[in-house]
């Protein structure tokens, strides 16, 4: 288990802006949103340092209203509640490669080929899911004629009061944080602020909602809430509650640190995609969701991550300022949604 030690870095005008210190540090970006040049610039190159060294932090004064939050996670809280019929008439396509509607046990083992049936079984995730995909709506755009056609499969609602509102609502809100994080990364790696808006303006994002029920009894050996993994696009902004049995990221030296759930904050990392984008310069960490301690398994958890995948189109190759003598591109140059689709082809076969 991490642990952590307060620290008050501060920033040209004053204002802390790490919070606290360790792997997962604490981060305000408060002093960033108010728009003073030099105060971005210092928000924007802490990020970067930890970018470069553990790929998580968690951020403070991110502007998202507590009313936001707490309307999702009342409408997820309802909705895994459901009776299991009413969940299993929103399960999701096979075919849709964005898995939107409800997900029953997440299968891990799906990304490791050759895994058998059996394997697969005993290794799924013990969770089941809600995802939602800006691309899933009428009129959605930034998927060119020749793409993938299940990338505009539609959404699957439930009818449940206010609960499509509340997701429309918190999605919208994760864009403008994206959007704000992705100015900074830019100013992080010494580019124009502006570099990634027109490759993350027509995003292809999936907004999911994890439920870990609570485990009455002990799952399979080998068996967790989220397997080990990494996420495969830009960044992920993640919602979690503080309900035992939590996210872990493994350190430089294979050690696993908790991550921690501080109230009013939102744990960001960098995916797979931004890894190849910064010729690893940044880095993408594995990281699991573990079962609780026996004594408390009797409590649910939820978390509620959005994956920040650019536009179809979005040219992914080596960004001018992470190449250089001796350091050439070492990622062939492909496109957002190429990347996304060879991930999920290698990993379901879809």
């Amino acid at each position: 288990m991490t642990t952590h030690a307060s620290v008050r870095r501060p920033a040209p005008a004053g204002t802390p802006v790490t919070l606290v210190n360790g792997y997962v540090p604490v981060i305000d970006i408060a002093s960033a949103r108010g728009g003073d040049v030099t105060s971005r610039l210092h928000v924007a190159k802490t990020i970067g340092e930890v970018c470069e060294s553990s790929g998580f932090m968690a951020i403070a004064g991110h502007g998202v209203p507590e009313e936001s939050i707490q309307r999702i996670y009342d409408a997820t809280r309802a909705f895994f509640a459901l009776p299991a019929a009413d969940k299993q008439r929103l399960l999701a396509d096979p075919a849709d490669p964005l898995m939107r509607g409800f997900g029953k046990e997440g299968n891990l083992a799906a990304s490791n080929p050759g895994t058998d049936a059996e394997q697969a079984r005993r290794l799924a995730d013990v969770s089941e899911t809600f995802t939602y995909n800006r691309l899933g709506e009428p009129g959605a755009t930034g998927v060119p004629a020749d793409a993938q056609p299940g990338l505009t499969t539609p959404n699957r609602w439930p009818e449940l009061a206010g609960f499509k509102e509340a997701y429309l609502a918190y999605y919208a809100a994760m864009e403008d944080i994206a959007g704000e994080l992705m100015r900074l990364f830019a100013l992080a790696l010494d580019l124009p602020e502006h570099w990634f808006d027109d490759k993350v303006d027509q995003h292809m994002t999936n907004l999911t909602a994890n439920y870990y029920p609570a485990q009455l009894n002990p799952p399979e050996p080998g068996r967790l809430r989220k397997g080990m993994h990494s996420d495969w696009g830009a960044l992920t902004i993640l919602y979690q509650d503080g309900a035992p049995g939590g996210l872990q990221v493994r350190d430089k030296a294979g050690e696993w640190l908790d991550v921690p759930a501080v109230e009013g904050t939102f744990v960001i990392n960098i995916g797979d995609l931004m890894a190849v984008w910064t010729n690893d310069r940044w880095v993408s960490t594995v990281h699991r969701v573990v079962n609780p301690p026996r004594e408390v398994a009797h409590r649910e958890r939820y978390s509620i991550p959005f994956f920040l995948q650019p536009n179809y189109a979005a040219p992914i190759e080596c960004i001018p300022t992470c190449t250089g003598p001796g350091n050439p591109p070492r990622h062939p140059a492909t496109t957002s949604g190429r990347y996304l689709t060879g991930k999920l082809s290698a990993a379901y076969g879809i």
